[in-house]
């Protein structure tokens, strides 16, 4: 009765702010849940932390670690180098290598709008394994030109596949990374059978992904490139739920139609980096943004993926060097014998847009 007394426009405006209450709640959802699963991927990113420096083949207490870390020290040098030349870097270097592929995989994988479109997939690691085998066996070179030279392979690769796609539709990209990949590791091969066995065993090392080379220089690297790249992924990646719709309707709703290039090249040197850092660690980008879509509701968080991609790292990195036989087991080959059944789950449940038969 006291609705039906009022005026038309008193009523008007009663039922518009009910209807944004409404819409306001129903946006707060989807945020407190994001914050939710961010808060429980950093605890749980910190406890791995923790885990890799103070359990393992050499164990220590958190007092003593508090204490090597801030340089008061504990009186025994080779707890002190232990902690401070071995497992720190070692860790810092994981989270770091596991946060550029996270967030490559996830703007990959939500840019192309496929979930089979990762660097993994496209050859861009396959780029980067390439070129550093060819530094390593052709070339003669060892430690950071390696590195370099995989960066470099990542980024070409990446700039060759996107050539001759011709633009940024999905499966066209998948389909020409992946004829690409294939060309890159019958490269690889070749240069397998033309070298000595000593060389192809340090290749072969190299290639799978490993954290055992992990020092001081390369925890600079990482941090130099987060602190660069990040930024420049914030600012790109403001229209990110515009580009899940498609090129055409995001160039409708106002996206420049250049940002998604400037997203994937920013996400293509991430990569680089963290290939440079570990090499390339198979399935950690591939792994990692689904992951944290899941835990999200279907939405993308590329800060979820990061953190995700630094947790399986530190998991398999602690797990290959400490829990399975005798011999440290490269993080790499731990990664991708996780990912390669989940590649095929999603396959087998019809992630690439067709159910299965």
């Amino acid at each position: 009765m006291t609705v039906l007394s009022e005026r038309p426009s008193e009523v008007l405006t009663h039922v518009v702010a009910a209807d944004v209450e409404r819409v306001r709640r129903a946006r707060r959802i989807p945020r407190r849940r994001h914050a939710l699963v961010l808060g429980g991927l950093g605890a749980l990113t910190f406890t791995l932390f923790c885990v890799h420096l103070l359990l393992g083949g050499y164990t220590f207490t958190a007092p003593d670690a508090v204490r090597i870390i801030l340089g008061d020290g504990i009186g025994r040098p080779t707890a002190e180098f232990i902690m401070m030349e071995s497992k720190l870097p070692r860790a810092l270097t994981a989270v770091g290598v596991g946060a550029c592929f996270g967030i490559g995989g996830a703007v990959f994988q939500t840019t192309l709008r496929n979930p089979l479109a990762s660097p993994d997939i496209i050859g861009v690691s396959t780029g980067a394994s390439t070129a550093a085998v060819l530094a390593l066996l052709t070339f003669g070179l060892r430690g950071d030109a390696v590195a370099l030279a995989s960066a470099c392979g990542a980024v070409g690769t990446a700039l060759l596949v996107r050539w001759v796609a011709g633009g940024l539709g999905g499966y066209r990209l998948v389909l020409v990374g992946v004829g690409v990949a294939a060309a890159l590791v019958s490269v690889t091969q070749y240069l397998f059978t033309r070298a000595a066995v000593w060389d192809v065993q340090l290749a072969l090392r190299w290639i799978t992904g490993s954290l055992s080379d992990a020092d001081w220089q390369k925890v600079q690297v990482l941090a130099l490139a987060l602190v660069v790249l990040l930024p420049l992924v914030w600012w790109s990646s403001r229209d990110l739920r515009a580009n899940e719709l498609g090129e055409d309707a995001a160039v409708g709703l106002g996206v420049p139609r250049r940002r998604p290039d400037l997203l994937m090249l920013v996400a293509v040197l991430l990569v680089a980096a963290g290939v440079a850092g570990a090499g390339p660690v198979a399935f950690l980008a591939f792994l990692s943004a689904p992951i944290a879509r899941g835990l999200n509701k279907g939405r993308t968080s590329i800060a979820g993926a990061a953190l995700v991609g630094a947790c399986i790292l530190l998991a398999a990195d602690h797990v290959g060097a400490n829990y399975i036989g005798d011999v440290t087991m490269p993080a790499g080959i731990i990664t991708g014998a996780v990912g390669a059944p989940f590649l095929l789950w999603l396959m087998a449940r019809g992630a690439t847009g067709r159910s299965p038969r």
